[in-house]
This record gives structure tokens, sequence and C-alpha cells, in this order.
């Protein structure tokens, strides 16, 4: 009688046990990750005006690090940004492309222009729809001239510097002919770095690219046609060439970054995906009295 009470239990613990396993496997399943939950393509997003690199290099760090990953896919949605974030994002993705044995794609939405093309050069394969807009290879530096409107408020400006140029493009006066070559050699320099970036990753000469690099913008099907992409589809078929690539065959499982919970603040002020976010994030782009190089489609 014990002894059928003892087996009982054990069966119990065994069931117990084989019930919880289950419930961690499909958690791994539904949350994306964990070696339960079979190999996957991640898609990265990389949305909006590009003024910092924190948040995609964080969901980057967190993908590369997921055991089930085995392809990336880089959906683009940005008209670009500065000059300084789009190559932080760019160098990094190199990194992961050219030091891992793992493909990326690169995917580009209704717009990936500017910093956002300049980022997909960082990927083994890029497309586009055929409407996208992308292109704009080019830098523009924007800021104001605030001298007339100060004097006709009777605002003074006073300035003490320690040479010619610390005070280079205030919004109190106009720029000087040495200013604007000052200024004018740091757009042409970070432009050849645009360029250089093009020259390396896409099947194109310097010559070539300079033609289409006088910031115009093309169509998806253009950008095809001029090599500057490799052609053109929907997300799902990037999905399924990233997947092809890393042997997972069509159609492959995908993951994408765990979102931020928005917090009750988050939702009062409208960040986030939202009208208001949206708008905030454009007027934090107006020109400021520091201009800063952009790579970004205006």
């Amino acid at each position: 009688m014990a002894g059928n009470r003892r087996t009982a239990a054990a069966i119990f613990v065994i069931l117990l046990i084989f019930a919880g396993g289950v419930w961690i496997s499909g958690r791994l399943t539904v949350r994306g990750g964990g070696f339960l939950a079979g190999r996957a393509v991640a898609i990265l997003p990389i949305e909006g005006i590009i003024t910092s690199e924190r948040r995609v290099l964080a969901n980057l760090e967190s993908l590369r690090h997921n055991g089930a990953v085995r392809a990336f896919v880089l959906e683009i949605r940005s008209p670009g940004g500065t000059v300084g974030a789009s190559q932080a994002i760019y160098h990094e993705l190199l990194k992961l492309r050219d030091d891992e044995d793992r493909p990326v794609v690169a995917w580009m939405g209704d717009i990936a222009a500017s910093g956002g093309y300049y980022v997909a050069l960082a990927s083994d394969s890029v497309f586009a729809l055929p409407g996208t807009i992308t292109g704009s290879i080019g830098v523009i530096m924007e800021f104001p001239n605030a001298r007339e409107l100060l004097r006709k408020v009777g605002v003074g400006w006073e300035v003490v510097k320690s040479g010619e140029h610390k005070d280079l493009a205030s919004p109190a006066r106009p720029l000087s002919e040495a200013d604007r070559e000052i200024l004018e050699g740091v757009v042409l320099d970070a432009y050849e770095q645009f360029v250089e970036a093009v020259a390396l990753n896409r099947p194109l000469t310097w010559d070539e690219i300079v033609p289409l690099a006088d910031g115009r913008i093309f169509t998806g099907a253009q950008a095809s046609e001029l090599r500057l992409i490799d052609g053109t589809g929907t997300l799902q078929e990037a999905v399924d060439v990233a997947g092809r690539m890393a042997g997972l065959g069509e159609g492959p499982r995908t993951i994408r970054p765990r979102r931020r919970r928005l917090s009750l603040l988050d939702i009062v002020l409208g960040v986030g995906d939202t009208n208001l976010g949206r708008l905030l994030g454009w007027a934090a782009e107006l020109p400021g009295p520091t201009p800063r190089l952009l790579y970004e489609w205006r």
C-alpha cells in the first residue's frame, strides 16, 4: 500500500515537472527566444529621424545574443538624421555583417533616404519597395541667422572668444568668407565619407557614384536599376531571402526586439508612436543655435 502511494507520488512529480517544462517552452516560444524556440530571422526596426543610436544598438545587442537568431533583417523607415548617429549604427552593423556567420539583409519601407540609406549599406543585400523613396546621398548643415531680428528688438550680443572662429555659425552675425570655407570643408569631408561607404558596399566605382550623389532622391525601382540596391520586394520577401541565406528556407520564423512598455506618463504626454510623439521628434530637429551635420532628406 505504501509502495503504491510512493509510486503515485513519483508519477505526480514527473507529470508536474513535464507540465512545467511544456509551460516554460511555450513561454520561450511566444517571447521569441531560448534554445527551445527554434531558429529564426530577427527583424531590427530602424524608424524615424535618426538622432541617437542608443535604442537601435540596444535592440541589436539583445538580438545578437539570442542563440535562436540565424539571420537579421533591417526594417528601415527613416529619412536619415545626424551624421554621427547614422555612422554609429552603420559601423555596428558592419561588425555584425563581417565578424559573424549570420547574414544581414536590409529592407527599406516607404522612405529610407540619406542616413536611412547609409545604414542599409552595412548589409549583405539591400531591398526596397518599387516606390520607396531612397537615395539623397549628401550632407546638409543648417543654422539660423537672427542678426536682423535681434537688431529690430534691440537685443545686443556680446562675445568673448579665444580665437577667430570660436563663435563659428553664431546666430548673431553673418558668416565670413573664412567661416564659410571652414564649414564647406567639414560638409565636403562628411560627404566624401558617405560616397566612400557607397563605393565600399555597392558594385559601383567612385566616378559612377558621384553623379548620383548630389542629394537627389530615387524610387526603389530606379535605385535597383542604378545598382544602389539589389532589388525590389516586400518585407516578407526580404525575410525569405535572409532565411535562404541562413539555411532556414522560405517563410522562416521571425522575432523582433521587445517593445518598451509605455508608462501612464508616456500616454498622458503622448510620446512614443503617437502623433504628438512624432511632432515632438520633428520639433527637436528644427535648426538650433549649434549647427549639426545631417545625412537627412529635407
